[in-house]
């Protein structure tokens, strides 16, 4: 199952696709009991698909099977074991693919010649995705990290093992001659190869980086690279042949600080908006701003839903069993406001006090 949504892997699943596309969205849970009702809601939802499948004219006989065969394709590929909060299973002739996400999606299917990717974008931005780089004398290596978890990366070429039979990481340990392993000039070099190849991760899927390692060796990387310029060094040394789990509890508290001092500026933000009358909240109201390109900063409290209709004039709430509900409204907005270059921010639940879980920042 996938995780990680880079650039490039979300302009894939944008591009058209022959007709039927099948979108198929469905919340999970990671604990009992109520992770118990997934597996039949799953495939339910999967039951769902191919009904539609059978019952819409535009598919043919051969097509429909296609499709069908990819659902079940994509159906034995669930893991519910190590489900998140909802999963996605995107199905077209020839391909498919299951999401795993760490934000909660309402139960649908869509066929189309496109498949829906707003609710994908918006788990990935509030679950604000970073990368670790933990550097040693003899390995780098780079972990992709999210809500609650790190896991270890090896695109880029990662993780990266020093080309020196006669290293011995140990030793050096033993003699407690770290600070010489990196001001020898074949370290330099590695850890200025590692540097560039950072750079590269970063060029096609852009995050935050929190940089680990010994201070003689994040010293050494400051100096012969860039990634440092603009990453957060954590002094922690071992990392590099460490564990996922041991990689987060050392960054974790860096997380948690950040976040406090980052949902402070929001606030301190929609403030002083409010005085320059710049200010938006609501849905509805949000939701217009943000389809005329006017939001700059987008503020959600992380666990807001809300579901509504378009009564022709706004966006009002919809009564349960309404056929025209739009379950996922926060997820269109999220979407579309980084589509046109707002900044998205995720923040504890009850942060934004009379503002209703959404509020934002205009541009004018």
């Amino acid at each position: 199952m996938e995780h990680d949504l880079s650039p490039a892997t979300l302009a894939e699943l944008r591009r058209p696709r022959p007709y039927p596309a099948v979108s198929l969205l469905t919340p999970t849970h990671r604990r009992a009991p109520d992770n118990s009702q997934d597996p039949v809601r799953l495939r339910n939802v999967v039951a769902e698909a191919k009904r539609r499948l059978e019952e819409d004219p535009a598919v043919t006989r051969e097509r429909r099977a296609e499709v069908s065969r990819e659902l079940d394709r994509a159906l034995a590929e669930v893991d519910l074991a190590h489900a998140e909060d909802g999963l996605a299973i995107f199905a077209a002739p020839g391909e498919h693919q299951v999401w795993t996400l760490t934000r909660s999606v309402p139960e649908r299917v869509v066929l189309s010649d496109t498949f829906l990717t707003r609710n994908l974008v918006a788990a990935h931005a509030a679950g604000r995705p970073f990368w670790v780089l933990s550097v040693a004398a003899d390995r780098v290596t780079l972990w992709s990290g999210g809500p609650e978890r790190v896991v270890e990366e090896h695109a880029g070429g990662f993780p990266m093992d020093r080309p020196e039979p006669n290293f011995d990481p140990e030793r050096v340990e033993r003699i407690g001659d770290t600070p010489s392993a990196f001001r020898d000039e074949d370290t330099r070099a590695f850890l200025r190869e590692a540097d560039t190849a950072m750079g590269r991760v970063l060029r096609a899927d852009p995050r935050p980086v929190y940089v680990t390692g010994p201070q003689p060796a994040l010293s050494l990387l400051e100096e012969t690279g860039t990634v440092l310029r603009d990453a957060v060094s954590v002094p922690h040394g071992g990392l590099a042949h460490g564990t996922p789990d041991s990689v987060w509890q050392v960054v974790r508290p860096v997380l948690d600080a950040e976040a406090r001092g980052a949902a402070d500026a929001v606030a301190r933000e929609l403030e002083a908006a409010r005085g320059r009358k710049d200010f938006a909240a609501g849905v509805d109201e949000l939701w217009r701003s943000v389809r005329e390109g006017r939001v700059r900063l987008l503020a959600v409290e992380e666990n807001y839903r809300v579901t509504v209709r378009d009564d022709g004039a706004h966006l009002v709430p919809a009564a349960d069993g309404d056929p025209d509900a739009r379950e996922d409204i926060v997820d269109e907005i999220v979407e579309q406001c980084l589509e046109t270059g707002a900044e998205v921010r995720f923040v504890p639940d009850g942060a934004l006090g009379a503002a209703d879980g959404i509020a934002g920042v205009l541009r004018y």
